[in-house]
């Protein structure tokens, strides 16, 4: 399956790894490597992260990662998994 990530996904991430960066640079490198990592293992198991708690779509899961949480749809008719966006966990309401 295609990875494909949303801008809105792009601009948060942008955002978060410039927060990062003014404490420690290597540390945000080292958590952009990583993070890419997980999202780029997606295509073999689109099912492994949880139903998201924000939609009844079985298709949007949830990656949760050191604190933050990016959603994502696997979209079987396009062959192909959407990134849509990134943010802390502990931001989010329910």
């Amino acid at each position: 399956m295609q990875i494909v990530k949303s801008t809105r996904y792009l601009e948060e991430l942008e955002t978060m790894l410039g927060f990062i960066a003014e404490d420690s640079l290597s540390r945000a490198l080292q958590f952009a490597d990583t993070l890419n990592a997980q999202v780029m293992e997606l295509d073999t198991m689109p099912y492994k992260h949880r139903a998201s708690l924000k939609s009844v779509n079985k298709n949007v899961r949830d990656l949760v990662f050191k604190g933050y949480v990016i959603p994502y749809r696997v979209n079987k008719s396009k062959n192909r998994i959407e990134i849509l966006g990134i943010f802390n966990q502990n931001q989010w309401e329910l």
